[in-house]
């Protein structure tokens, strides 16, 4: 694949911008997690080295990091949801947790606008979610 390919679609990560640096890569992994499991079709074909020793197949298009304020995120929420776009979230609880029942559970146990949001992952059409990520910016 060429540097220059422009995919129809776009994976997105925007993080909350006060994270710790282990936070943002721990919360990053989290949520792109998710992406695969729903949308199945982001997923490419498994690698193999030039051994035959094989890999996992990983995404077949970029991941691109944003960052913002809590009000970004919390307004880039609102507006994944109001377009039903595939999302992944990770809230503040899950920093307290140690397994994945009680990340479950700890979302769960709040309303959606009470979620403390440190991260939230989204794909869709690329103009849905660059709207979804207005106000945010790259992440460094």
């Amino acid at each position: 694949m060429s540097t220059s390919t422009r995919f129809d679609t776009k994976i997105a990560v925007l993080l909350r911008e006060d994270l710790e640096p282990w936070q943002r890569l721990n919360v990053t992994a989290f949520l792109v997690s998710g992406l695969g499991t729903q949308v199945p079709e982001l997923v490419g074909q498994p690698y193999e080295d030039a051994d035959g020793v094989p890999y996992l197949p990983m995404f077949r298009q970029p991941v691109l990091v944003f960052q913002g304020a809590k009000e970004v995120l919390r307004a880039a929420h609102e507006r994944a949801l109001s377009r039903a776009l595939p999302r992944a979230v990770f809230t503040s609880d899950l920093f307290a947790t140690g397994h994945d029942d009680a990340n479950r559970a700890a979302v769960r146990a709040v309303g959606t606008s009470d979620l403390d949001l440190v991260g939230l992952a989204v794909h869709g059409p690329r103009n849905a979610v660059d709207k979804v990520l207005k106000g945010a910016r790259m992440h460094p």
